[in-house]
């Protein structure tokens, strides 16, 4: 580490995590479903100058999240993808823990997304939710509920299968 990289100081919401940054094919609509669905605040937004989002950053909870649109030319030429251009898949699951999964669920549900997993309580000690939003990402709200030993985890996870 260079002696400037070490006096470099990292915002408090950027220290301890890595930061899930998605692209979408709206992220004004997205935006607003994230503040509808889940709560969200926006922190931070930069307009693309021809159009659109380039970057913006919300939070869910305690947890922050960046997102942009795909379309922007800057990102297009990064060649990132919203997951509606990859044919409705996506490789990125988002964890976020919340101190009540069944409300979040409903509001989600009413906001518009699609509940792929209703909630209920889970071998690992979470009573989770998994569901779909309308850009096409995959999120996993948790609400925990239980400490649950590595041994333990391990025999009700032999159980379940």
């Amino acid at each position: 580490m260079t002696e400037h990289a070490a006096h470099i100081d990292i915002p408090d919401r950027y220290r301890y995590a890595v930061i899930p940054h998605i692209m979408v094919d709206d992220a004004a609509a997205a935006i607003d479903f994230y503040q509808r669905a889940f709560g969200a605040r926006e922190d931070f937004r930069i307009d693309a100058p021809g159009g659109g989002i380039l970057h913006a950053e919300i939070t869910i909870g305690r947890s922050t999240l960046m997102l942009g649109d795909a379309s922007v030319s800057e990102a297009e030429a990064a060649s990132f993808a919203a997951p509606t251009s990859l044919g409705g898949g996506t490789s990125v699951t988002l964890h976020v823990f919340v101190p009540d999964v069944d409300s979040l669920a409903e509001s989600a549900e009413a906001a518009g997304a699609e509940i792929i997993q209703p909630p209920k309580n889970m071998f690992h000690g979470d009573r989770t939710v998994i569901l779909k939003d309308p850009s096409g990402h995959i999120w996993v709200f948790l609400t925990h509920v239980e400490d649950v030993s590595q041994e333990e985890l391990q025999r009700r996870l032999e159980l379940a299968h």
